[in-house]
């Protein structure tokens, strides 16, 4: 097949990138498995497996040996890179079949690929690690798209398989992936020699060549011919998923709808622990959660077990009743039993399927919720988690579509599905995985966002696992300020705090990406240092709305979410030691700072019983890195304190009891401490002065 002849897949190979690394065939297939993996049609993040092998000089005998390299547990083929990867000895590997001792001893094999490891510097070998072993072949792909699972997971499937490619592809039946498995591929290719790949029945494909471009190749020929297949059936003898049920709602209604219900999605799936939201609405997504088939095809699971892994056992399918979205506690006492039938439903599920040895029942909440004519929402315990969640749940509704174009799509029985999901070795791999930062699972909307303390404090909570949205009134300088985290860390709106609708604009924005608010930072701000004389009523109004109204919307603005989703929350207001401390030309901004104090105070004495804390940190003298410190300011300080503006930093850090430069990085910490830390804390004022005696709160 020509490669511009693909309408399915992506041809992505570059030949000049491939010469570079001609010599170097580990390398080659590491460059092939991320180009697979670049295209989420042929697999998703985490899912699928590569493989090479290579002739290797042992180390100790000095004599030639066969070495697979394969992608390590856990990894993924489109960021997999030499450290990823694990090398063994494939004669070893043959050895294990003398001690195989049965399916009911499975999981104890994949101990013993660790006693045939060639390099000592493997990533942890995966469970596919003998499906790759047992077959000859150089190169090899193991991947699951949706063109290819479609056909594994269609009635009729090894039928089909027959009608599509005759005698040139091999057909598994379903079982779970493992060293039996390994074997029965063997045993696939023994019995059909000459095949240039084998479908697993409700999972996936292998396919293979003697160097890595021609697996790739084949590979994609292999989906190509699968999908155009599927593409000449769909919507001919009915229409797709049975056509529309209903009309979505507009797209820019849709996502304010969405920005508005998540944080109540939010909190119910939050039942067991929080969790962070992901809102999709491309058009597979509508298409099928609009349709006439979606009530009988998504109680029915998925097939593919990566799909199923991060999806869970069925997807949550809401029916919101007009009218309801207009009342959020309305709205919330409607769909309060969806998701109590849901726990109920997986809590039945378990202790059907539960074998003598299975870990405790997991989180019972949903993971994929299905909102006809809205979208699909996703929570799982980080951000790159429910969209990965919402990419493969994408793909099982690709599946669905194809399998019912075909004959008719079937799912993993359940008890199947339970052995997956509760596999002993899939607990393993929970519970090797890294402790959770203290700040994981929460997000974070911060104001003056795009530099000094407002950035500071954005890093600081970001570094400590939180989701950060950054506001400020600058868009060029957020898109600069945002440059910096890493996919699915961060997100930013522009935002005027002295306008309630640009407010709720950010919120919305804020919910829409991460699935609501847990932590609410005022820290936008400015200084007018002016005798009374000298201070105007434009001064006077403009620091009394940047710092005090301002102060007030987000609060005011912020409780709603946080009341939609009844986990608590942390309101931090950075105001400054001028509101306590009386001094000379400082009327306007010690008299707006004083104010945003005791609206702290008396917001916490309001919001406590709901557990929303609202503290306060007072900064002094943060002259590095804040913009505050630019122009009037400075000269209005300098001039207060009968110094030149050069001197202002030495002299604010000689001032204070400890002789300390405050940074902004210093109020980022106060910030962290309170919404991490101090957690039973509210109404209360953090001092970071270095030590200010007249600033003593007591």
């Amino acid at each position: 097949m020509r490669v511009d002849a693909f309408k399915h897949v992506d041809y992505l190979w570059d030949e000049s990138k491939a010469a570079e690394l001609s010599n170097d065939e580990i390398a080659l297939f590491i460059y092939r498995s991320n180009v697979l993996g670049a295209d989420l049609r042929i697999t998703n993040y985490g899912g699928g497996n590569t493989s090479c092998k290579t002739v290797e000089i042992d180390p100790l005998s000095g004599k030639e040996v066969d070495v697979m390299w394969i992608k390590g547990s856990g990894g993924d083929i489109g960021t997999l890179n030499r450290k990823g990867i694990a090398g063994l000895y494939l004669d070893r590997m043959y050895d294990l079949q003398r001690i195989y001792r049965g399916l009911e001893h499975e999981d104890e094999m994949v101990d013993l690929y660790y006693r045939c490891l060639y390099d000592l510097d493997s990533r942890a070998p995966s469970i596919d690690t003998a499906l790759h072993g047992f077959l000859p072949f150089k190169h090899i792909d193991h991947l699951h798209p949706d063109g290819l699972i479609a056909i594994a997971a269609a009635k009729d499937s090894q039928r089909i398989t027959r009608e599509i490619w005759g005698d040139s592809m091999g057909w598994v039946p379903w079982q779970r992936p493992g060293f039996d498995l390994g074997l029965k591929l063997e045993k696939c290719l023994k019995d059909n020699p000459g095949i240039r790949g084998i479908v697993l029945g409700g999972h996936g494909l292998f396919t293979w060549g003697d160097t890595s471009h021609e697996c790739y190749l084949n590979s994609l020929e292999v989906i190509e011919t699968a999908s155009e297949y599927i593409a000449e059936r769909e919507g001919k003898s009915r229409p797709v998923f049975g056509g529309a049920r209903i009309q979505g709602l507009p797209a820019q209604e849709r996502k304010k709808v969405a920005s508005r219900i998540a944080p109540i999605l939010r909190g119910l799936c939050s039942s067991e622990q929080r969790m962070i939201g992901h809102f999709s609405e491309n058009e597979k997504v509508l298409q099928f959660i609009n349709s006439n088939d979606l009530t009988r095809l998504a109680p029915l699971g998925t097939s593919c077990p990566d799909h199923f892994l991060r999806t869970k056992i069925k997807p949550l399918v809401l029916e919101i009743k007009e009218g309801a979205l207009e009342n959020p506690e309305v709205l919330k006492k409607q769909i309060t039993p969806f998701f109590e039938q849901y726990r109920t439903d997986y809590a039945e599920y378990y202790n059907n399927c539960r074998r003598a040895n299975s870990p405790s029942i997991r989180d019972p909440n949903p993971v994929v919720i299905l909102c006809p004519g809205i979208g699909m929402f996703t929570f799982a315990k980080d951000k790159q988690t429910a969209r990965v969640a919402a990419e493969f749940y994408i793909n099982a509704i690709n599946v669905m579509r194809g399998a019912e174009a075909i004959t008719e799509y079937t799912a993993l029985p359940r008890q199947e599905a339970f052995d997956i999901e509760y596999w002993l070795l899939e607990e393993a791999k929970l519970q090797r995985q890294p402790k959770e930062k203290l700040l994981s699972r929460k997000v974070a909307i911060i104001t003056g966002a795009a530099g000094g303390i407002g950035k500071a404090i954005a890093d600081k909570l970001a570094s400590e696992g939180a989701n950060v949205v950054l506001t400020d009134i600058s868009e060029d300088r957020l898109l600069e300020a945002v440059k910096g985290y890493k996919k699915d860390i961060a997100s930013h709106a522009v935002c005027n705090v002295t306008d309630s609708d640009s407010i709720e604009t950010a919120f919305d924005k804020a919910c829409l990406e991460f699935g609501g608010v847990d932590i609410i930072v005022h820290s936008a701000g400015l200084a007018i240092s002016k005798s009374l004389a000298d201070t105007t009523e434009d001064d006077w109004d403009l620091l009394q709305n940047v710092l005090v109204k301002g102060q007030f919307l987000m609060s005011k603005i912020g409780v709603q979410t946080l009341r939609k989703q009844a986990l608590g929350g942390d309101i931090i207001n950075i105001a400054s030691k001028n509101g306590l401390v009386a001094g000379p030309n400082n009327v306007g901004y010690g008299s707006a700072k004083a104010s945003q104090q005791h609206i702290t105070r008396l917001l916490a004495a309001e919001l406590g019983p709901e557990k929303i804390r609202v503290n306060t940190v007072n900064p002094d003298g943060v002259i590095v890195g804040s913009k505050i410190w630019e122009g009037a300011w400075a000269e209005g300080r300098a001039k207060a304190n009968n110094i030149s503006v050069e001197e202002l930093p030495a002299f604010y850090a000689k001032r204070n009891l400890m002789n300390e430069i405050i940074l902004p990085e210093d109020i980022a910490n106060a910030v962290f401490a309170l919404t991490a830390i101090l957690d039973k804390s509210t109404g209360n004022m953090i001092n970071v002065d270095g030590g200010m005696a007249n600033s003593f709160v007591r």
